[in-house]
């Protein structure tokens, strides 16, 4: 491999300010990141170029004096000297901060982890190739060590080698690692990967619940045990029949719970694994029936996030009740008023004390007690009641 060519230069010292300190005039920030580094970086580059614009303009103002004039020219020599010194050396000063430019912006490339952009020729292909794999495996994380590799001269196929060795990758591809001590043979990631596809695949077409093995590490201690997609596929088929075979009676109050078939399968596939499932569905329809109940939307979405803050049934049902009392007011109160106002903006005012909501809410309270309490002329009777003429 080429040896790497960094697009950076060499920072040598400078007679200004160093990189990274802010010129007069500028407010430091303390937080000193790399972007705030390369806008000062390049503050100071245009600072000199402005005194070396200021310098080239006064020397044009300076009137040569005649040739006869011995002194004046020679005070005029000597004066233009001085200012093309002074230019002279704020070029000198310039080119070495544009340099530090260059290193803040690299910088800033590798704190976002571009590193590709501080590559050149064959040693940013590699970088790129291997990123791309292991990204393929899920292992983005491992930019860092590819770069530092590369960088290093290693080859792709010995980066390859070499990142097999990290916490990373013994851990996303922890089925190998259960193997190698069960004394069977490794998989290779494309052959890994395959057979992880297959697992989820099987998982997918039964419906199984979302989260229920359907992650990495789910299929780990099944490709450690060297247990095929086609056994699985067996468990899910028994599972799946099982579901089948149940009493209808059984079925149908559990589906009056909000537990489906495909949570029923996950629970015969594997109890212990679905019985929290099992409880989040039961938990989410408890909700959502007290919201149908009031003859409101029944959003499952959003009933298995109360249930997940721990709204219960009762609790779910005193604020369904509020819901229901209250929701036509606040909505004709909106359409008055200008304000959206619908049944989330009442749930999430109820039971979670949203402070958006509650502020609309007491907003539009407020616009009605003072157009009420203002009223000359005529009274209103409230929101819904009648008009009296006084």
């Amino acid at each position: 491999m080429a040896a790497i060519m960094p697009v950076y230069g060499n920072t040598g010292g400078n007679t200004g300010a160093s990189v990274g300190q802010a010129p007069q005039g500028l407010n430091p920030n303390p937080t000193r990141t790399p972007e705030w580094e390369l806008k000062q970086a390049e503050a100071q580059v245009n600072k000199v170029k402005t005194q070396i614009a200021a310098q080239e303009a006064a020397k044009k103002r300076i009137k040569k004096p005649s040739s006869k004039d011995k002194k004046a020219l020679a005070a005029y020599n000597a004066q233009i000297s001085k200012i093309n010194a002074k230019i002279s050396a704020m070029k000198d000063s310039l080119g070495r901060l544009k340099e530090g430019v260059v290193t803040a912006q690299n910088k800033v490339y590798e704190s976002k982890g571009e590193y590709e952009k501080l590559l050149r020729g064959a040693d940013r292909d590699a970088y790129l190739a291997v990123k791309a794999l292991f990204k393929n495996y899920g292992l983005e994380s491992l930019s860092d060590n590819i770069y530092n590799y590369v960088k290093d001269g290693f080859s792709a196929d010995t980066i390859s080698l070499l990142l097999q060795d990290t916490s990373e990758y013994k851990e996303r591809f922890a089925g190998n690692e259960a193997r190698k001590k069960a004394g069977l043979p490794v998989l290779s990631p494309a052959e890994y990967l395959s057979v992880e596809a297959s697992y989820r695949q099987i998982m997918a077409s039964a419906g199984l619940p979302v989260g229920f093995y359907d992650q990495n590490s789910d299929f780990a201690t099944w490709i450690g045990k060297n247990t095929s997609p086609s056994e699985i596929q067996s468990r899910v088929d028994l599972a799946t029949q099982a579901t089948i075979l149940a009493a209808p009676g059984y079925k149908q109050a559990l589906n009056q719970m909000g537990i489906s078939d495909s949570d029923l399968t996950a629970y015969f596939l594997n109890p212990t694994k679905a019985l929290p499932y099992l409880q989040k569905s039961a938990a989410t329809a408890a909700v959502g029936a007290e919201a149908l109940n009031q003859g409101l939307t029944f959003d499952k979405a959003y009933a298995e996030q109360l249930a997940l803050m721990g709204i219960g049934q009762e609790e779910a049902r005193q604020g369904y009740s509020q819901v229901a009392t209250e929701l036509e007011t606040f909505q004709a109160l909106g359409q008055i008023y200008g304000e959206d106002w619908g049944q989330r903006q009442s749930e999430e005012a109820i039971f979670e004390g949203d402070a958006d909501a509650l502020k609309t809410k007491g907003r539009l309270l407020s616009r009605e007690r003072g157009a009420f309490s203002g009223a000359t002329g005529t009274g209103r009777a409230g929101l819904g009641g009648s008009q009296v003429t006084q």
